[in-house]
């Protein structure tokens, strides 16, 4: 008996007609009802519900013809046989379900006698499959089949229990998200907090959400493209960990790993390919001029990035100063943008062999680094372009650096506007680091993870300082105490000896040119 209801009899799941209408049914009909009461039987039984009486009265039994079949006998649930004639089974005036619709009507009012238990239902699918098959032989429509099986699932699918869950998750408060920062947050609350105006975000966002942009389901509206790309500008801004950002924009911590790597990957894949790129070289040139150093098109250098400790292979990934790190290798133009990045070299791994597994070099040593354009300086030496780079690296056709001690007045002015050259380099690694301070502390991700986050603050980087976004030195400043922990190692200078000729050739036809249009340097 189910809680609350009277006791479920076969006369409540039963189908009655009359001799009459007996004698007008088809044979494949008879069949059909024979496998209908059968089955309600049978489900009657197995849940443990009996007949009122177990022969009806005969004043309810319509009188027995001479063709009127009988049913031949079969095991209930409980192991029993049942031998039951047709005209004892009770009946109505109602004709016999021929149609979907009632047959469906028969098999609602079954389902509403069950327990609802698996095994139940199971039997009663089993049961409305039979009577799908029955009307498919007979009819052979592959629209009539179509439409009652889709009929039986909605039944199968409004009698079954529905599971009300407590929690589908943890209720948070997005409240500061939604109505705070969106609603009434101006350009330098914008700037300070996610490092960039609200415009430039709006623009990103949208440039990112047919990558970012989920679908809503019956469960739960997804997370806003918008919310997706602040949680993971506020990660990236700031040194909080996951929790901390979670409870800041209602959300939980895992959901902010997740978040924060969706939106990097789709930076990587959306926004570096255009932001990060070597463009526009002749007004690159013409700026490197201005600073003293002729057919130069960027300052290559290289700084520490740190990580958590790596679960493989940590040895390779201690650098010279005591702490875990990946290498990040940028080549920049004169305003700091970033042209070209290598990241992902373990920190024990010296400059000159980054550079040697970059792109970079693979280019540098094909001459397709840059359009060729040669002018001829010095004593009729062609010059290409050329980057400028630190001691660690080597000296190359297309890649210089200062002489070593000890020097004359000409060599050492070569060396002080060199310098003054490659300082862009790291002024664009103290705004890169100062901007998106994860960078300033262990990245509390995967290598792999580190290098995504790295590379996207690179991207990001650039779209700020394209986009003009203020720099606020107070950034600076309070990312020096963070810096200390982490002292920049330097790597040994490199053997001069192992270098080209052509390259010491073209070398000192620049130092020779900076003399000639530069005047005379004072000893």
């Amino acid at each position: 008996m189910l809680g609350g209801q009277v006791p479920v009899t076969f006369e409540d799941v039963a189908v009655y007609f009359s001799p009459e209408e007996w004698a007008e049914l088809r044979e494949w009909q008879k069949e059909l009802y024979w496998d209908v009461m059968r089955e309600n039987y049978e489900l009657v039984a197995s849940v443990g519900a009996g007949f009122a009486d177990p022969k009806p009265e005969p004043a309810l039994k319509p009188e027995r013809e001479r063709d009127s079949p009988i049913l031949e006998p079969w095991d209930d649930s409980d192991g029993g046989v049942l031998d039951v004639p047709c005209t004892a089974l009770p009946c109505c005036a109602q004709p016999v379900p021929d149609t979907v619709a009632e047959l469906l009507l028969v098999a609602s009012h079954l389902l509403l006698a069950w327990n609802r238990r698996a095994k139940r239902r199971f039997l009663a699918f089993r049961a409305l499959l039979k009577c799908g098959r029955a009307l498919n032989l007979e009819d052979e429509d592959d629209t009539l089949m179509e439409d009652w099986t889709d009929m039986m699932h909605v039944a199968i699918a409004a009698q079954s229990p529905c599971v009300d869950r407590r929690f589908w998750s943890k209720g948070t408060d997005s409240a500061w998200w939604d109505y705070a920062v969106l609603q009434t947050w101006d350009d330098q609350q914008w700037l300070q907090s996610f490092r960039m105006r609200k415009q430039t975000f709006v623009e990103l966002c949208e440039e990112l959400a047919p990558a970012l942009q989920r679908q809503s389901t019956q469960f739960r509206d997804p997370i806003p493209v918008q919310k997706r790309v602040a949680v993971a500008l506020w990660k990236l801004a700031t040194t909080d960990c996951y929790r901390s950002v979670g409870a800041q924009f209602g959300v939980g911590k895992s959901t902010v790993g997740l978040v924060v790597m969706e939106v990097c990957n789709a930076i990587l894949r959306v926004v570096y390919p255009r932001a990060v790129a070597i463009r526009h070289v002749p007004d690159v040139i013409a700026a490197f001029h201005r600073l003293g150093f002729p057919s130069c098109a960027g300052a290559l250098d290289a700084t520490h990035v740190p990580i958590a400790c790596p679960p493989r292979g940590a040895g390779e990934y201690a650098n010279g100063k005591g702490y875990y790190s990946l290498v990040l290798q940028a080549l920049v133009d004169h305003r700091g943008r970033f042209m070209n990045t290598n990241v992902g070299s373990a920190g024990s791994v010296h400059d000159a062999m980054v550079l040697r597994r970059s792109g970079v070099y693979l280019l540098g040593q094909a001459g397709t680094l840059f359009p060729r354009c040669e002018v001829v300086m010095g004593n009729g030496v062609p010059v290409p372009t050329v980057v400028v780079g630190d001691p660690a690296y080597p000296l190359l056709p297309w890649l210089m650096t200062p002489y070593p001690e000890p020097l004359d007045p000409g060599k050492r002015h070569f060396n002080e506007v060199l310098d003054g050259c490659r300082l862009v380099a790291e002024r664009a690694f103290g705004r890169l680091k100062a901007r998106w301070r994860c960078l300033q502390n262990r990245l509390d991700a995967s290598v792999a993870n580190a290098v995504r986050m790295t590379v996207a603050c690179c991207a990001l980087h650039n779209v700020c300082e394209t986009k003009g976004e203020g720099f606020c030195l107070r950034w600076s400043q309070d990312s020096q105490g963070t810096l200390s922990r982490f002292p920049q190692p330097e790597s040994a200078p490199i053997n001069v000896g192992s270098s080209s000729r052509e390259a010491r050739a073209i070398r000192d036809a620049i130092c020779s040119h900076m003399l000639a249009t530069q005047g005379g340097v004072s000893e």
